[in-house]
């Protein structure tokens, strides 16, 4: 497989790596501690094009593709799992829901603002008793003339508090049926429209989760984005390319957490030598390098299908999983490596464990990415 490796590749991934060292290395912990969504961080990387990476100059976007979106994830993740996180979900949900579904005077309106990071972008499917069964949504939005009124919550959303836009998925049909679902795009400050609370979560707490409240939340139709009916299908094609991002996300952490474990292995002595010269640590290392090289090659896989607009949902689906579970099984031996100082959070590694988790559960379980494949390889 012939991977794209370009110059451009090259340049992004190292100015996310300058970045990252410069404007997040310093603060990581500190924004863990206090559960700080640093907003100014997003807005400096705006100003770098990578609120933007996949939309196009007319838009004011970077115009970049997926093997750049990779690399960038990748970089900042290896640093900060919550920055990346949250960049992520505003490049591939929101942003690229809107690129991909919008008509031309809601790309003209929103995205060079969501580009810039002018306006930071929320993305609303999932709620608190319907998970994976989005068929069954209780969020409803019903038409009133040339109105829709929105009543209902959401939660388990990034930036569901800061982001300025958010692109929430309304049930508009009967539950459980075909086509029951609308896509919309709602504006901080109508009214009806709030954040409710804000989880306080286990790993990425610098990355904002919290709910999303609808009462009697009346919007334009002109703020729905497709057809009514849409959404769901609209959703599914906009995970496809959410579930690479959270591989690459999963893949950056798990490059942190190894790295880390390398260069601590070299440098911690037992025995009159460095703990990377015993077998029970090396193998540990050998492991953990060829599982990340795997998951490399699905991601990469995923980008070049992508890049040729190829279907992408069993390899996406793939990657995600894969590269979800080795971030997790690569953190849990760093910590090991570490030994007693991989428990303290005077060592990175301790973030990175609890971090990982989140990349087999967010945008899709790794048991529904498994039904996923599943069913993509039955379909014949």
């Amino acid at each position: 497989m012939d991977f794209n490796s370009s110059e451009v590749v090259n340049q992004v991934a190292h100015a996310a790596r300058d970045f990252a060292k410069q404007h997040i290395k310093p603060f990581v912990m500190e924004w863990d501690e206090k559960q700080e969504f640093p907003i100014h961080v997003f807005k400096e990387l705006g100003h770098m094009g990578m609120m933007g990476i996949l939309v196009p100059h007319e838009y004011g976007g970077a115009g970049l593709g997926y093997y750049e979106y990779v690399a960038i994830i990748q970089e900042i993740a290896k640093v900060c799992g919550s920055v990346a996180l949250s960049l992520a979900a505003h490049n591939s949900l929101c942003t690229n829901h809107i690129l991909t579904f919008g008509n031309e005077e809601q790309k003209k309106k929103y995205l060079p603002k969501l580009a810039t990071a002018e306006f930071i972008g929320a993305w609303g499917l999932t709620e608190p008793n319907t998970g994976s069964d989005a068929g069954n949504m209780k969020t409803v939005a019903v038409k009133d003339g040339n109105d829709w009124i929105l009543n209902g919550s959401k939660n388990w959303i990034t930036h569901g508090k800061s982001g300025d836009v958010a692109l929430v998925i309304c049930r508009t049909g009967e539950p459980r049926t075909s086509g029951n679902c609308t896509a919309f795009i709602i504006e901080r400050n109508t009214p009806g429209f709030k954040a409710g609370k804000k989880e306080n979560k286990l790993g990425m707490r610098a990355s904002e989760t919290t709910e999303l409240i609808f009462e009697n939340c009346i919007i334009s139709d002109a703020q729905r984005v497709g057809e009514v009916g849409d959404g769901f299908k609209q959703a599914l094609k906009i995970l496809d390319g959410g579930r690479i991002s959270i591989a690459a996300l999963a893949l950056g952490m798990a490059k942190g957490a190894y790295e880390a474990a390398l260069q601590y292995s070299k440098e911690r002595h037992q025995f009159d030598q460095p703990i990377s010269n015993f077998q029970g640590i090396s193998f540990k290392l050998a492991d953990m390098i060829t599982e990340i090289t795997a998951a490399e090659m699905l991601i990469q896989k995923s980008c070049d299908l992508k890049t040729q607009n190829l279907s992408v949902t069993k390899h996406s689906a793939m990657a995600k999983y894969y590269a979800s579970e080795v971030a997790v099984k690569v953190a849990t031996e760093a910590v090991q490596v570490f030994g007693g100082y991989g428990y303290t959070k005077d060592f990175p590694v301790e973030k990175f464990y609890r971090d990982t988790k989140l990349c087999t559960i967010g945008e899709g379980t790794s048991e529904i990415q498994k039904l996923v494949i599943a069913r993509e390889i039955l379909k014949d």
